[in-house]
């Protein structure tokens, strides 16, 4: 069959009305990438009653969300990076290799089904391993408007440009790629600045504003009826590298027995089961500290609490400045930089204040800390232009590459007809 004939084929079976958005999260361990995907699948759907949004994702606990109609997800077998750079499979005993083949025909085949007319890929230029290559191509060809969006920090310059070097992301910004997204303000930090753009690339790149959160319409979290007293939140996300941040504030609240609030200890899924066990014996001890190892509407959460302690991920830190909350980040050094540089940037602008990890983790200095968070400015003290616009402008987006695709469909089925009737 010619060209011609499947592109008509296409544009007689294809539902202008209809729209599908397809978006790629890598990551199997951790909640940031899939939290981030979900928020956007949620605006898009909300303000656009005509689109589906499917999410592709290697997240082992993607079935514990919920998801509004028309969000949907596929889940891709996990694998993860340890801590020597290799990869494993998460929970399949076979070799990584064959897991990674497997992702890679899953999104494809994925993709192929379902048609999507933007395709966003979350931070990843090539995917995992370079997993979403061929899918960027073939969706290419089939002129689907394809979307890489990234956080507002990556990593240290010296250490993200010879990674995206090695990883030869420049063709793909360059040739495959029609729009870059950051969901951040560049007043506060450009994850790019120290890459060699050319001037195309560079004519791609949007800086939205962050995501804003908003507490979800569901039910309370069940231990918020525990909370009669106003409470510090203690978030360290997935958990899986949290151990430090706990026991350092936890720490802080076993030596002094005059801290100004309360605290929630939310230890994470991704927690060593050891681990949280051994936290969940000391919390029980304190009058004024209480935990919970999960819970899938941390906006209630942080909606509900004075002031938050957290590592300063890139959704806590949305949630912070969203729900206007005094905020204390100590963000991880390791493997990335992103959380520290995000965190220090912040703090310059009188968004939040910061510990840095001093490997010493004094009680006393985290009880100091503690009550001097409840004395801070709030977010919305600090005037940033566009700071929260990221939903809205995304939105906008969106709805201008859906024009777009139309007048390029437009243009396709004229010349079709003209064809025809020669």
């Amino acid at each position: 069959m010619s060209k011609v004939k499947r592109d008509r084929g296409a544009l007689m079976s294809t539902n202008t009305e209809a729209r599908r958005i397809l978006i790629y999260s890598h990551d199997s361990f951790g909640l940031g990438h899939l939290r981030r995907c979900r928020t956007l699948a949620h605006a898009l759907v909300e303000q656009n009653q005509n689109l589906s949004v499917l999410i592709l994702s290697g997240s082992p606990i993607i079935g514990s969300f919920d998801f509004r109609a028309r969000v949907d997800f596929v889940r891709i077998p996990g694998i993860i990076k340890l801590r020597n750079g290799e990869y494993t499979s998460l929970s399949l005993h076979i070799d990584t290799e064959q897991t990674l083949a497997m992702r890679a025909s899953i999104i494809q085949h994925t993709a192929e089904t379902f048609d999507p007319d933007i395709f966003i890929v979350d931070k990843e230029p090539f995917g995992l391993r370079g997993e979403v290559e061929d899918t960027l191509k073939m969706l290419k060809e089939r002129g689907t408007r394809l979307v890489l969006g990234l956080r507002d920090v990556l990593d240290d310059p010296s250490l993200l440009v010879p990674e995206w070097e090695r990883k030869n992301v420049l063709p793909a910004l360059n040739n495959l790629y029609d729009d870059i997204w950051v969901f951040g303000v560049e007043q506060l930090y450009n994850p790019l600045k120290e890459l060699n753009l050319p001037a195309g690339v560079k004519r791609k790149i949007t800086y939205t504003g962050y995501l804003p959160r908003t507490v979800q319409q569901s039910a309370e979290p069940a231990i918020l009826e525990e909370m009669d007293k106003p409470y510090l939140l203690v978030t360290v996300g997935g958990g899986g590298d949290g151990d430090l941040l706990t026991d350092w504030v936890l720490r802080a609240y076993e030596a002094d027995k005059n801290m100004p609030l309360n605290a929630l200890f939310v230890l994470g899924p991704f927690m060593p089961p050891e681990v949280r066990a051994n936290f969940r014996e000391r919390i029980s001890k304190l009058e004024n500290a209480t935990a919970v190892t999960f819970n899938n509407n941390m906006e209630s959460l942080m909606s509900n609490a004075e002031a938050v302690v957290a590592m300063g991920g890139y959704n806590t830190f949305c949630e912070v400045i969203s729900m206007d909350k005094r905020a204390l980040i100590i963000p991880r050094t390791v493997p990335r930089l992103e959380q520290y540089i995000r965190a220090t940037r912040a703090a310059e602008l009188g968004l939040i204040s910061v510990l840095v990890d001093d490997e010493v983790r004094d009680a006393d200095t985290m009880a100091t800390a503690l009550k001097q968070l409840c004395q801070q400015k709030k977010p919305s003290e600090v005037v940033i232009p566009g700071l929260l616009d990221g939903l809205i402008n995304v939105n906008r987006l969106a709805r201008l590459r859906f024009e777009e695709r139309d007048r390029a469909r437009e243009e396709i089925q004229l010349k079709l007809g003209k064809q025809s009737r020669m």
